[in-house]
């Protein structure tokens, strides 16, 4: 099961602009890459730092505690081994809307 969250208007995601939403005690990385938008968990699972502030390059983003770079349309890691959940995102009439799965405490 899935749901649609809906990114506030006040996120500014212009072409190069990052920002972190939440959902469900989860926090969510956005980028605009040359004006595509992808939005990854905002935690290594190596070490769970936050990615948003990770150096890009292209489409890939490095961890900034331990230089590990994952690509940010899959959430794989470069070269392979651990990734991090990457969502569909659309952009609708302006919005951009993310495809999260439901949480299993919500699902009945």
């Amino acid at each position: 099961m899935t749901h649609t969250l809906d990114v506030p208007v006040s996120v500014d995601l212009s072409i190069g602009k990052r920002a972190r939403v939440q959902s469900d005690g989860v926090d969510i990385a956005l980028f605009n890459v040359d004006g595509q938008i992808y939005a990854i968990d905002d935690s290594c699972p190596h070490s769970g730092a936050s990615l948003l502030f990770g150096k890009l390059d292209g489409r890939l983003v490095q961890c900034p505690a331990h230089g590990l770079r994952f690509d940010l349309a899959t959430g794989c890691m470069r070269g392979g081994g651990m990734t991090v959940r990457a969502y569909p995102v659309e952009v609708v009439a302006g919005r951009v809307r993310i495809t999260l799965p439901v949480p299993i405490t919500h699902q009945q």
